[in-house]
């Protein structure tokens, strides 16, 4: 379909959701445009051609402490200092509008960047943690799973960056014991953390009316659940993906366009207006 033609149908699937409950579940390809390399898409530095899954996995941290923080580090640092988009904007915008006319709004992201939040998204889920943040690795810590992190800016990370070795892998000021990165790793469970909300990323499955998937290769739990959920229940499926060769599901309606300019061009047409992002840096 044309680019206008792509506009106008999700324009007017949003505006079809009336005072229902909207859910937008966002993946890497929302933050592409910002300059953060994808997992499993297309682009040359998506992150698994490359590295192996077996890296983001809480036995290799046990493994391999500063092997562990090594990588995550050089990710980090990059995906820390990024700004948001034009599609992070819009689903600001989106979000502001949908709940202005009475509708209820969650975004689900499995991005474990900062950006939805730098760019102003308010009813949001990281369900797969934040960059930005770390957590004790000793289990029943005040700074542990259930419940428990750090700000990622609160640590001394200079000793390791200088050194990278198992003696300088930061440690917890609580308890002492070593400091892990605050994401659910392939070998762990979406409950295993608070923070991941898994409860309500369940409900929102099972409630939604209509849900819009950005960016996404529909290849982790949280994505399955959306789409099963929404199929068994009738409910509205759209997706956003210039790069998949079809749809996950022929239920599905998929738009080959960019969101960075989809979005906007959407949001421009139901009368969102995209605002303004907090400046780039550790903090959002």
């Amino acid at each position: 379909m044309s680019d206008s033609d792509a506009c106008a149908i999700l324009s007017d699937a949003l505006d079809g959701v009336g005072t229902g409950f909207l859910v937008v579940v966002t993946g890497a390809g929302v933050s592409h445009a910002s300059g953060i390399a994808t997992f499993r898409g297309t682009d040359p530095g998506a992150v698994w051609k490359r590295d192996v899954t077996e890296l983001g996995t809480n036995r290799y941290f046990q493994e391999d402490p500063a092997g562990s923080w090594s990588w995550y580090t050089s990710r980090f640092d990059i995906v820390l200092d990024k700004r948001p988009n034009p599609a992070h904007h819009a689903l600001v915008a989106i979000e502001r509008w949908h709940v202005a006319r009475g509708g209820r709004f969650l975004l689900v992201t499995q991005n474990v960047d900062p950006l939805h939040e730098r760019a102003g998204s308010e009813r949001l889920v990281k369900v797969h943690g934040s960059a930005d943040r770390v957590r004790c690795s000793r289990h029943r810590c005040v700074h542990a799973a259930p419940h428990g992190s750090l700000p990622r800016a609160d640590v001394d990370m200079a000793p390791f960056k200088a050194e990278a070795v198992a003696a300088n892998v930061p440690r917890c000021p609580s308890c002492g014991s070593l400091l892990r990165q605050h994401v659910l790793w392939f070998d762990e469970f979406y409950d295993e953390h608070r923070d991941y909300q898994w409860d309500r990323v369940v409900d929102a499955a099972q409630t939604m009316d209509t849900c819009l998937f950005v960016g996404t290769s529909f290849s982790v739990g949280a994505t399955d659940l959306f789409l099963r959920g929404g199929l068994m229940a009738g409910r509205a499926l759209l997706a956003i993906d210039p790069g998949a060769a079809a749809a996950p599901h022929p239920s599905v309606t998929l738009f080959r366009e960019a969101s960075e300019i989809l979005l906007p061009a959407v949001c421009e047409r139901i009368g969102a207006q995209p605002g303004e992002s907090a400046p780039a840096g550790r903090e959002p």
